[in-house]
């Protein structure tokens, strides 16, 4: 179950691997569709059904080494599943090697944000996201997949840029003011291009990246925790993520709120290709050219 289907041991062993690409269970605080513990291995399986040659970087970036830790299984309470995670993610960055998570529902980003806080300096954020998830609680928790981005921007205080964001509590939108983040509205820039460089534009040297699938339109997904109409478009969430590769250094990223549905392979095969292609820009510069120069 190697990300990619990768057999050859010299691009797939930890050793070797520039990339680790780490599968999450858990779904511990989901408020509505279920089936988000059961994602990472879903999109990790339909990942070996990919082509691992991307035309548009002409490079077969597995070769820089991607490995497949084990995944971290399900634990209660929240907190101390969250205190898990950030322990492994400590682990995980401190090997020097790119850290790919795959979840799970989205409050299991907080712990491996903090733990790539804790070892980049100048670090902020880029979400792609539908919903804000600025609450500082939920259902009764701060760890929960609706308050993921109120501990980075509250409590980790790293600047973040949020796109695609169409869904908001009154409580969120009266905060927005007071936190250091910018809001890219679906609204505003869902069939154009001329944002990317300014969403970039407000990130900081270091990035880690945050995807929450639903942040895309649920024509493309809709097997995701908490769908909602009108989202980003598969060359617009492509557009920028090259966008972000060549303009800043990205040290880390998730992808997350995939939910398995039996028989429906396409969502989990378009989250793995989301994440190789991303994994192709960021390391466009570090990978042979297979027809060009």
């Amino acid at each position: 179950m190697n990300f990619g289907g990768i057999v050859e041991s010299e691009f797939s062993n930890f050793e070797r691997a520039r990339v680790l690409v780490w599968p999450v269970s858990y779904e511990g605080t989901v408020s509505y569709g279920t089936g988000t513990g059961r994602g990472a291995e879903a999109i990790i399986d339909a990942s070996r059904n990919m082509e691992l040659y991307d035309e548009e970087t002409d490079a077969e970036v597995y070769k820089i080494g991607i490995h497949t830790v084990d995944e971290s299984p399900s634990i209660d309470p929240p907190a101390r599943m969250m205190q898990s995670l950030y322990e492994r993610a400590r682990e995980l960055v401190g090997t020097g090697k790119f850290v790919t998570m795959i979840g799970g529902e989205h409050s299991v980003s907080a712990p491996v944000i903090r733990a790539h806080a804790e070892r980049y300096d100048n670090l902020s954020v880029l979400q792609i996201d539908a919903h804000a998830d600025l609450r500082d609680t939920y259902d009764g928790t701060p760890h929960s997949h609706a308050s993921i981005m109120a501990r980075v921007v509250r409590d980790m205080r790293l600047p973040s840029v949020q796109c695609g964001i169409r869904s908001v509590s009154a409580e969120e939108a009266r905060s927005l003011g007071e936190l250091p983040t910018r809001v890219f509205w679906a609204k505003d820039i869902v069939g154009r291009t001329d944002w990317w460089d300014a969403a970039v534009d407000g990130l900081t040297e270091n990035v880690y990246l945050t995807i929450d699938i639903d942040g895309l339109d649920p024509s493309l997904v809709a097997q995701t925790g908490t769908p909602e109409p009108g989202g980003l478009g598969w060359y617009e969430t492509i557009g920028l993520l090259r966008t972000l590769a060549r303009r800043r250094r990205v040290v880390g990223m998730d992808l997350t709120e995939y939910s398995y549905v039996e028989g429906y392979d396409a969502s989990a095969f378009l989250c793995a290709k989301l994440i190789y292609k991303t994994l192709a820009f960021i390391f466009e510069g570090q990978t042979s050219r297979v027809r060009g120069a």
